[in-house]
């Protein structure tokens, strides 16, 4: 497509989405609490529309389609159900939590609740650490995006969407994000289901028979929507289990729980994102098999956009509309939470509305700067592999920490045996990397070493599940044994 044809429709896709913003930051005056949490005005269809455009970022472009590549059915399977695990459980965890904690605005003011303050301290690290890999990650994915597209200039998306969505987060906080999520939702139900019923409008033999094939030009790749072995199953189920854990500490999330009106309204909601999330993530990791069987390919992470090459300008057209809009629905979340743990989690409230304001524009260049592919401490940015790694490593700590946070739900946890959980957990992924080494490491734990190698992937890429298991059954055992021994005084 014509650059700028594509820079005319970003802008006003842009421009629309600014508009709903703004409008929504002047319908009222808007308070500090009422910035970060939206407290109680969110109905369920609110809500369901809200988590469901603010979990689909631009990743689901790029990231089932490539796991469909690596992997067979069970690895296309685990994550899309990993993209519904998050709303599932907080069907259920969430509404006990807005119970015992009815003020809150993160997941780390319950755990300060429950255990102190140095845990709400661990939660909000881990929160941000995993935040605002995923807010960098969503700016090099949308100047990918629109190179692919229209061979735009990578840097020139990431800044218009950086600019557009800090403009209005900064003045209109949660509540414009959650304004500009309807939208956003209805725009990629509608574009998605209309892009989809144009690639399977046509002969959809040939494409259920290329997903059947295996890919056989690509060693690393299985490709297979047919390859349903023991080590695709414990791989699929690893991405549920990493996912889930690492989205529980997604604080946009819990910001929705508590914006949502009533228990049920929270629920239903839920409901209803895990139920649009699921079959999306599914077809598109699908998608991603048809390409395998195609052939190798020389950037599996752009596997879908492959079966979209040779479209017409309609069809670009609406896909940069799309990617816009799953760009904007996801950085916006994102933006508001970090600012939320920065200000209720380590600042410890501290942070009043107008530096919150300031936080929420000061980020933005930092992202987009780490998006162009830095190398910072021997770290490239730029490495899909390191930005792969960053995001394991978020997600270890996360399954170490999320059964502790998770069992202060019962009444008989203690502060100091969840704290030593979350340490058992971290210390039983470094023994199962002594008992199991990573292959081809020089180093026999899984947190230490910078290759892909090293990092929670078993033999051909794909997720090793036992070192999620490790830390899920190490961090609970420690918890409920040394709740046990080590009981708070009453």
């Amino acid at each position: 497509m014509d650059t700028n044809i594509a820079y005319g429709l970003m802008i006003a896709t842009l421009g629309v989405f600014g508009y709903i913003g703004y409008q929504a930051s002047n319908a009222k005056e808007i308070e500090a609490d009422d910035y970060l949490s939206a407290r109680g005005s969110q109905d369920w269809l609110r809500i369901g529309l809200s988590l469901f455009a603010s979990g689909m970022g631009i990743w689901i472009l790029f990231g089932p389609s490539e796991v469909g590549y690596y992997g067979g059915f069970w690895t296309v399977t685990g994550y899309a159900i990993s993209a519904a695990t998050p709303f599932l459980l907080l069907a259920y965890v969430g509404p006990m939590i807005r119970d015992r904690l009815p003020s809150g605005v993160t997941l780390a003011d319950f755990a300060r609740m429950r255990l102190g303050r140095p845990m709400q301290v661990y939660v909000g690290i881990i929160s941000l650490l995993y935040m605002f890999t995923f807010l960098f990650a969503e700016f090099t994915a949308i100047g990918n995006a629109m190179e692919t597209l229209s061979d735009t200039n990578k840097l020139v998306p990431m800044i218009m969407v950086g600019i557009v969505t800090a403009a209005y987060i900064s003045r209109g906080g949660l509540p414009a994000s959650l304004a500009t999520d309807r939208i956003q939702a209805w725009t990629i139900m509608f574009l998605v289901v209309a892009l989809l019923l144009f690639l399977f409008g046509g002969d959809i033999s040939s494409l259920i028979a290329d997903a059947k094939a295996y890919n056989n030009e690509d060693d690393w790749s299985v490709g297979s929507i047919s390859h349903t072995d023991r080590a695709s199953f414990e791989s699929g189920l690893a991405i549920v289990l990493a996912v889930t854990a690492a989205e529980m500490f997604s604080q946009g999330n819990w910001q929705r729980a508590w914006a949502s009106e009533s228990d049920e309204a929270l629920k239903k909601g839920a409901w209803l994102a895990a139920g649009l999330v699921l079959p999306l993530v599914f077809v598109m990791g699908f998608l991603g098999t048809v390409v395998a069987g195609q052939g190798a390919v020389s950037e599996p992470s752009a596997a879908f956009f492959y079966l979209i090459e040779d479209a017409g300008v309609i069809f670009v057209a609406a896909f940069i509309v799309l990617a816009v809009a799953l760009a904007c629905s996801s950085i916006d979340t994102l933006q508001n939470a970090i600012v939320a743990s920065f200000s209720r989690d380590l600042s410890d409230g501290s942070m009043d509305i107008a530096t919150s304001r300031i936080a929420t524009i000061a980020m933005i260049p930092i992202a987009i700067y780490l998006a162009t592919g830095p190398t910072i401490l021997g770290l490239n940015f730029g490495d899909a592999y390191s930005v792969f790694g960053i995001f394991l490593f978020a997600d270890i700590l996360a399954a170490a920490t999320v059964i502790p946070i998770l069992l202060t739900l019962w009444d008989g946890v203690s502060s100091r045996g969840a704290l030593f959980g979350c340490f058992a957990g971290i210390i039983s992924v470094f023994v199962y990397g002594l008992i199991e080494p990573p292959t081809d490491s020089e180093f026999f734990m899984y947190l230490l070493h910078p290759t892909i190698g090293a990092l929670p992937a078993a033999d051909g890429g794909l997720t090793n599940l036992w070192v999620f298991v490790s830390a899920l059954v190490g961090s609970g055992l420690v918890t409920v044994l040394g709740s046990y021994a080590l009981p708070d005084e009453q």
